[in-house]
């Protein structure tokens, strides 16, 4: 049984779901650590090189995932038994430069590995696997250790990275085509691990990126984002380390697009407000009653509706910016959206395999969504939708998914639950706290 914050799991892994709509979602939540600034630190506490406390992890397969495969390169992990959102991380006497080939190429995040490896002297991993949503952008992470020195090789099966010998000190300067989160993580693990000043360009600044920032800051080291627009990083003399893990702003913002799509009212607590505010903008500009501090976001009856459409855009120009909408957040945004009145615009330039997977089974709702290119689309609301059989076959569909089946007529079912479960411990359990009519189908 999986440990989830707030909720009782369903179970570990059903058939599928079966979702009744109708239901006026309400009540108090709290959500768990977010997935996607987990990964990052856990592979930081790997390639640190001193103990390294985690808190607030989440139970999320992907997480999971993650530990086991630096377990398999010879690092040490500890949970308490009862409480396994903490994870203590002891630095391996010999680690190793291989893992678990078919673990690490189920998950998109073994790439955040390879400095950790690279402690050997040389890296091997498959290419990242995961959700199919899009490139992975290794093109750029080789860029990065092509400015270390390092030796690439790669193939059909996946790539290699020997590690620089030279003894070298001087800075490295990395200049960024746009602010890519995984290629920021990758290059501050790569100058830790190198120990190397490093200023890079471009830098991505979201709320997963500033929680490694500060966390390398905490363990020792000097982390900067200049106000030249700049990242800086020079290395100190590392220390043992405890390390907060915030909590998950998508799924604050799915829970919250499942209470205004229902007509719900409630309170999620446990994500930085200040990490949804592109979201709430959204919401605020339609008519949504919503309150905002500290940890802690209140939808507090259905909405006054103002007549305004949505534009929910997620594009790799914004990405530098405070107002930048998550990319993630745009499949709970379009389920909501079905429901409202307006031409609703929506598009997602970061992952643009994501409509080819959201699109068609929204569809099989009745759904009537135009696309407008490969990665935008719009639709005109409300629209009634009816019950049926659906698949998550990314993480976010399968949210969205949910969000709309809660609003269709009739039931429907959810299959795909190993993809969701690939982001969230329990996003249906938490649900069915606020009111959902969800039964796991075994």
């Amino acid at each position: 049984m999986t440990h989830v914050t707030g909720s009782a799991p369903i179970t570990r892994f059903p058939l599928g779901l079966a979702v009744r709509g109708g239901q006026q979602l309400s009540g108090t939540v709290a959500v768990d650590g977010s997935k996607n600034a987990a990964l990052p630190l856990v592979a930081a506490a790997a390639a640190l090189g001193q103990p390294v406390t985690l808190s607030n992890l989440p139970a999320s397969s992907d997480v999971a995932a993650m530990t086991r495969l630096i377990q398999a390169a010879g690092i040490r992990t500890e949970t308490l038994p009862d409480n396994p959102s903490v994870l203590h991380v002891i630095p391996a006497a010999d680690q190793v430069s291989e893992v678990d080939r078919a673990l690490a190429g189920s998950i998109r995040a073994s790439y955040y590995l390879v400095p950790a490896l690279l402690v050997s002297g040389r890296a091997e991993l498959p290419w990242p696997g995961g959700c199919s949503i899009g490139d992975r952008g290794m093109e750029l992470h080789f860029t990065v250790y092509e400015a270390f020195g390092d030796t690439i090789h790669s193939c059909e099966a996946g790539y290699q990275i020997t590690a620089s010998r030279a003894k070298l000190r001087k800075q490295v300067e990395i200049k960024l085509p746009f602010p890519s989160r995984g290629t920021t993580v990758v290059a501050l693990l790569r100058a830790l691990v190198a120990r190397r000043p490093l200023l890079l360009h471009t830098p991505n600044t979201s709320p997963e990126v500033t929680s490694l920032v500060q966390a390398l800051g905490h363990a020792g080291h000097e982390v900067t984002y200049l106000s030249s627009g700049e990242l800086s990083f020079l290395p100190g003399i590392p220390s043992p380390a405890r390390w907060q893990i915030p909590g998950d702003k998508i799924e604050a913002g799915t829970l919250l697009c499942a209470m205004a799509a229902t007509g719900g009212h409630g309170r999620i607590i446990g994500a930085d407000t200040a990490h949804l505010r592109p979201l709430l903008d959204l919401l605020d500009e339609l008519g949504f009653p919503l309150y905002a501090t500290g940890s802690r976001v209140e939808l507090s009856g259905p909405a006054a509706l103002t007549g305004a459409s949505m534009n929910a855009i997620a594009s790799l120009a914004s990405l530098a910016s405070d107002s930048c909408l998550d990319a993630d957040f745009e499949p709970p945004l379009m389920a909501l959206a079905l429901g409202l009145p307006g031409n609703h615009t929506f598009a997602d330039e970061i992952n643009p395999g994501r409509h080819a997977n959201l699109l068609p089974q929204l569809r099989r709702l009745g759904a009537d969504i135009t696309e407008t290119s490969a990665t935008a689309c719009h639709l005109n609301g409300p629209q009634r939708l009816t019950g049926a059989e659906v698949q998550a076959t990314d993480i976010r569909t399968g949210s969205a998914l949910l969000i709309a089946a809660l609003t269709a007529d009739e039931v429907s079912t959810l299959t795909g639950l190993g993809q969701l479960q690939r982001g969230h411990a329990d996003l249906p359990g938490k649900l069915r706290m606020l009111g959902a009519d969800i039964t796991a189908l075994v």
